[in-house]
């Protein structure tokens, strides 16, 4: 690498490591009685419970809580004995003295939840994935727009420094022409559903929503992200997440086409597969991403960016960037190496400063909706068993 190039890789990471230095966060002592913003959580299951913490972390005040799971608010309510409970969503939001919202729901309840709270008047933190649908997608980003309110999708990488370290060097040439991108999850998790029954009360009328109607199942309810009728499966879950940084880091916004193969493997009862593999095409590169749950080696995901003169692999540890031709011996050591994780308090003080500014904020409902297009189109082309394609009006073909 010529000496040119290592001083503007080097200025790139000073700019970006300064404009993505850890936030200060808001220590309780700093607010008033009338100054910290006080929220309620819709969906106070086991990731709603997690980040409701972080918010209570950096200074917000939790004062309700939303859930048709009883245990779930129960649970939820040792963080926050004095916050008051509710069943549905709709009585939360008329609730006195909110600011915003923390939606961390199924994802088929994530749309009617976000209009409900921009009618109400509320900013909210809204888990990924963002939407249940291609039309939903939509119908989010144009009711957002219409109220004015901040509204900041749940995909932390957006804020990690790390990541927009790694970002910088791409963009600054590091790997040359990148040809193809390898997005990768491994954990050996995938067991039978669970279908005993639920202990405490659950109002699965509720619970369902806008879905189809159906006879209780418990592991419809234990194990929501692997049937249709509420989740776009693990495709959607996390392919959100992975596609959303390889879209960022290639610069692009959604794929023309994707292809889908997947195998209910271990999970038996499920409907969504437990292994797959979905192929997106884009104008100048492809993409590949790979889910296993029965499987455990490299645990954890990965995106690997192979380029004509060198590969990033990025994971939950940091990154790390290998030159090519990496067949020569020399070239087995990366020449740069990260180890951070992806913690998600820089993205929580984000949307909270945003409430107070009124900015944008890192991840806004656009960057929401394209992250999660290509696996909606991927979950298209399974169901079909055939390849398909994003056309530029948002139809699907």
């Amino acid at each position: 690498m010529d000496r040119d190039r290592r001083k503007f890789l080097k200025d790139s990471l000073n700019v970006t490591a300064a404009l993505t230095a850890a936030p200060v966060l808001w220590p309780s002592r700093a607010w008033g009685a009338n100054d910290r913003p006080a929220y309620g959580v819709i969906g106070t299951g086991g990731r709603g419970r997690y980040v409701s913490t972080v918010f209570q972390k950096l200074g917000a005040q939790c004062v309700a809580l939303c859930d048709v799971y009883q245990p779930y608010l129960e649970l939820a309510r040792k963080d926050a004995p004095e916050a008051k409970t509710y069943v549905d969503y709709n009585e939360l939001l008329a609730q006195t003295g909110i600011d915003f919202v923390l939606i961390a729901s199924p994802d088929h309840q994530h749309c009617p939840n976000l209009l409900a709270a921009l009618a109400a008047g509320k900013d909210a933190y809204l888990e990924k994935p963002m939407s249940h649908s291609l039309e939903e997608s939509q119908r989010m980003i144009q009711a957002v727009r219409k109220s004015g309110r901040i509204v900041q999708v749940g995909m932390q990488r957006r804020s990690a420094p790390v990541i927009h370290r790694a970002k910088a060097l791409i963009d600054a040439g590091i790997l040359g022409r990148v040809a193809l991108v390898k997005p990768m999850w491994n954990w050996n998790v995938a067991r039978p559903l669970n279908n005993s029954p639920l202990p405490g009360q659950l109002d699965w009328f509720r619970f369902q929503g806008p879905a189809e109607r159906r006879t209780l199942e418990p592991m419809r309810f234990r194990s929501w992200r692997l049937f249709w009728d509420y989740s776009g499966g693990n495709m959607t879950d996390q392919g959100t997440h992975l596609m959303d940084v390889t879209q960022w880091f290639t610069n692009t916004t959604q794929p023309s086409s994707a292809i889908c193969y997947g195998q209910v493997q271990k999970t038996t009862g499920a409907e969504a597969p437990d292994v797959f593999c979905a192929v997106f095409e884009y104008p100048k590169h492809m993409v590949t991403w790979t889910l296993n749950y029965c499987n455990s080696y490299e645990n954890g995901w990965s995106i690997q960016f192979q380029g004509d003169e060198g590969t990033l692999i990025l994971d939950e540890e940091g990154f790390r960037i290998y030159k090519e031709p990496w067949a020569r011996k020399e070239n087995r050591e990366p020449i740069y190496v990260a180890r951070e994780g992806v913690p998600i308090e820089a993205h929580v003080q984000n949307f909270l400063d945003c409430m107070r500014s009124r900015k944008p904020p890192n991840c806004p409902v656009e960057v929401g909706a394209s992250a999660v297009s290509g696996p909606h189109l991927a979950n298209i082309a399974y169901h079909k068993n055939r390849r398909v394609k994003l056309n530029a009006d948002g139809t699907v073909s």
